[in-house]
């Protein structure tokens, strides 16, 4: 009893003195981002009688980059879509889970030669020329000219950590993802530094189900390193890797295979909530992946035809995976293997009608941990890639603006965009009032900025209403303000800790038994994802 109170004690003092430091550095970063700009504008103001308008300038073409970016991905991904799966002459209308019911029915059969991809009626046919006279048609759909091969799952796993939902996700990639005739083989590559019970029933499995095979990686301490080990003995011509809590929709690789068959070398689909009626935080992270995975890569792939692999759901050649591999010094390898197959003249496409489930962190420390790390694995590929990219002649001049908004612009803008607070700070200091009327321009840019964001919100609702209630948006929107600057408060955090040389992989702890919201029968996972 008395050794369990003392590890209680050790347990609490750990916890206190991490968030201690956490607090310690909160306060550093906010007297060094907006305390000390303040003292500056307000001297430069009083003594100096310095015009700020160099700062207010820059902070407008900050923001106006930020809402210009905003609204033409919101923009693209309402209005050019990869099309679905066509309706043939003189089929009914479909809706609802009958409309799923036929779309998955279809997803698997051939076009066979002369018909055509798309048989409309007469208002859909019109809609669709003026759309395409536009320029606003999006891409097809690519059209299944070939069988589907051997395909591989590939799932990492940490199993101390993931022992309690391996067994759920094994069990769905067996019995729910439809098999191809050229077989379907899934690997489980996990870590361990010990013998664990869960291992025996894992041997069991694999002699009832000849393609699973359980891969202990010896000596592993990484997802990169269980990954890179597993590509040693994969089978598939498609490989999708996958995280232990995704579980991906039954049509996964029929649509994936459509995009490799027609010059891509990875697809990258849309990851969606499974857990997201836990909590409050739950909620937010599913809108939050809906406006990432659904509009905002989805946007890209279309308007630039580039995209990135997201560490899991991602459908790859396996050949052209077995040479790029993953680094396991870096924090975020998926986006450092994303940079390095894009520079070796590799393909990528996102697309959202290929979807996974996952388990959002249901605790604040569990989210802090694994933000903290995108955060600093994004700044790692930024400063090793950046001049990569614009030196690269695989990429088009689009496509190098597109990556660098993705890897400089999303870690500058935590750092810059609260600079207005020492210029609105600073002007009440000296003259007792806020003046916005001498600062329209900024004051016009940050209305942009806002609406923009609403914009974006609303587009976010109309792609993801049919998966997700309308609250949740809601929801969304009245607590944006918060979540984002918890967000940036993370991302300078990572900067702080990046820049003294702190770059511990902290692995994001599941819970025991996970409260996980039936989402197939509350919102019906499909056969093929709405589009």
């Amino acid at each position: 009893m008395q050794n369990k109170n003392n590890r209680r004690d050790r347990k609490s003092l750990r916890f206190k003195s991490v968030r201690w430091q956490i607090a310690s550095k909160l306060i550093f970063l906010n007297v060094l981002l907006i305390g000390l700009p303040t003292i500056v504008c307000y001297y430069s103001l009083t003594l100096g009688n310095l015009s700020l308008k160099w700062l207010h300038f820059s902070l407008v073409i900050l923001y106006l980059t930020s809402a210009a970016m905003l609204i033409a991905e919101s923009t693209a991904a309402v209005w050019r879509r990869f099309a679905g799966q066509p309706r043939l002459t003189g089929q009914p209308r479909l809706t609802g889970q009958s409309r799923l019911a036929g779309q998955s029915r279809l997803a698997g059969q051939p076009r066979f030669a002369g018909q055509s991809p798309f048989s409309l009626s007469p208002p859909d046919t019109f809609k669709h020329r003026l759309k395409q006279g536009l320029g606003i048609r999006g891409a097809d759909l690519p059209i299944e000219t070939k069988p589907l091969p051997r395909c591989s799952f590939i799932v990492a796993a940490y199993l101390p950590n993931e022992q309690n939902i391996i067994l759920e996700t094994i069990d769905h990639l067996l019995n729910r993802v439809h098999q191809p005739a050229a077989g379907l083989e899934v690997i489980l590559a996990y870590n361990t530094p010990v013998a664990l019970p869960i291992e025996h029933t894992l041997s069991q499995l694999a002699r009832r189900y000849p393609n699973f095979r359980p891969y202990r990686v010896k000596g592993s301490h990484s997802k990169a390193e269980n990954i890179n080990a597993a590509l040693n003995i994969v089978t598939g011509d498609i490989t999708c890797i996958l995280d232990a809590d995704h579980h991906p929709a039954p049509d996964c690789f029929e649509r994936a295979n459509r995009w490799i068959n027609n010059g891509y070398d990875v697809v990258q689909g849309r990851n969606m909530i499974r857990n997201r009626g836990e909590n409050l935080l739950t909620r937010l992270v599913a809108v939050e992946f809906e406006s990432i995975y659904g509009v905002s890569h989805s946007a890209k792939s279309l308007m630039v035809d580039t995209a990135l692999f997201g560490g899991s759901n991602g459908y790859w050649r396996t050949s052209v995976l077995k040479q790029i591999r993953f680094n396991p010094t870096m924090l975020t390898e998926d986006i450092d293997a994303s940079i390095r197959t894009l520079l070796q003249g590799y393909r990528i496409v996102h697309d959202r009608s290929i979807t996974v489930t996952e388990l959002a962190p249901n605790r604040v420390g569990a989210f802090w941990s694994q933000r903290k790390r995108w955060s600093q694995g994004w700044l790692e590929v930024s400063l090793r890639y950046q001049k990569r990219f614009w030196k690269s002649s695989q990429l088009t001049f689009g496509q190098k603006l597109v990556w660098t908004h993705l890897l400089y612009y999303r870690e500058i803008f935590p750092i810059l965009s609260v600079q207005i607070l020492p210029i609105v700070l600073s002007s009440w200091l000296v003259m007792g009032t806020i003046n916005f009327t001498d600062n329209l321009f900024l004051l016009s840019a940050t209305v942009i900025t806002f609406l923009s964001s609403v914009y974006k919100l609303l587009v976010t609702a109309k792609v993801g209403y049919c998966h997700y209630p309308g609250y949740y948006f809601l929801q969304y929107a009245l607590l944006t303000p918060f979540y984002s600057l918890f967000k940036n408060m993370i991302a300078v955090v990572a900067l702080y800790d990046h820049l003294h040389g702190k770059t511990d992989w902290v692995v994001t702890p599941r819970d025991v038994a996970p409260a996980v919201a039936n989402f197939e029968k509350v919102y019906a996972l499909p056969e093929t994802a709405r589009l």
